[in-house]
């Protein structure tokens, strides 16, 4: 199961990526970065984008086929404002050979796995092989637990996550997309994240 249903459909596919400026923008204060939602299938990764970008949470939708996008904008305490290309990817296998053609020149890329799901858990081992061997040297990596409201029928342990995470070199989050807990924090610890552009003086 997604949240992929609301999401707009007329932009999937990989040859967009040639049309958008992925790169970030010069300016420090306004940043435009490409993020990518990796994970297994039926973890949640359409719920979280649909939820932090529409405030909304559908769990009949159907499952995400490709990739989906969206984007939203955050403003920092700082004043810098980051707005996220965000590419939602299917999590089936059959659409694993796709992956790399959307985590392609991804500032960030936020790998989710369902805390009830140990096989979950073990694929998102695998996406963050992939992005240490193929992604950008430079990409910043969150790890998310989701169906943090599942608390009790849950299977990974909150320390394995931060473990795993600290050994990787990634920010580590539970989230429930159901109840929106934890959700806009995630997008505003990565966004701290993002290395700035310097400027010339």
């Amino acid at each position: 199961m997604g949240c992929a249903s609301s999401l707009p459909d007329r932009t999937q596919g990989p040859g967009l990526l040639n049309n958008s400026d992925s790169s970030g923008a010069l300016d420090p204060k306004n940043l435009k970065v490409k993020l990518v939602l990796l994970g297994d299938s039926g973890v949640g990764k359409s719920c979280i984008v649909l939820r932090f970008v529409r405030g909304q949470f559908d769990p009949s939708s159907k499952v995400t086929v490709g990739a989906s996008f969206l984007s939203q904008t955050i403003a920092l305490q700082d004043s810098t404002t980051v707005k996220f290309e965000i590419w939602d990817t299917a999590g089936q296998e059959r659409y694993a050979a796709l992956a790399p053609l959307y985590y392609r020149g991804a500032a960030i890329a936020v790998v989710v796995y369902d805390i009830t799901n140990p096989d979950s858990f073990n694929k998102a081992q695998y996406w963050v092989k992939e992005l240490q061997k193929h992604g950008s040297p430079d990409i910043v990596m969150a790890l998310v637990g989701n169906k943090a409201d599942l608390h009790e029928k849950r299977e990974i342990q909150v320390q394995e996550g931060i473990d795993y995470a600290e050994k990787n070199g990634m920010f580590f989050i539970e989230t429930s997309a159901k109840t929106a807990d934890n959700i806009n924090q995630l997008f505003e610890e990565i966004a701290k994240r993002l290395p700035r552009p310097s400027t010339s003086s």
